[in-house]
């Protein structure tokens, strides 16, 4: 998939999921989420592949925890 077409179904995801819907019809396709964790995981794969063929690297998330006893 060309990087216009991952922008545009990117798009398509977001306003369907802001406007709290779980179907897409995109380029003569419908496709149906079961729920929102999955149409964000849907999301987040398409940024990734986004980023992956305009920086040639993925992006990449950091977590961490900090602990503190106070002294």
């Amino acid at each position: 998939m060309d990087l216009e077409r991952m922008r545009a179904l990117l798009t398509a995801l977001q306003e369907a999921r802001y406007a709290g819907v779980r179907s897409v019809s995109y380029d003569g396709k419908s496709i149906n989420y079961g729920s929102d964790a999955e149409l964000a995981n849907a999301i987040s794969d398409l940024e990734t592949r986004i980023a992956t063929a305009t920086t040639g690297t993925p992006r990449r998330r950091r977590w961490g925890t900090v602990a503190s006893k106070g002294l």
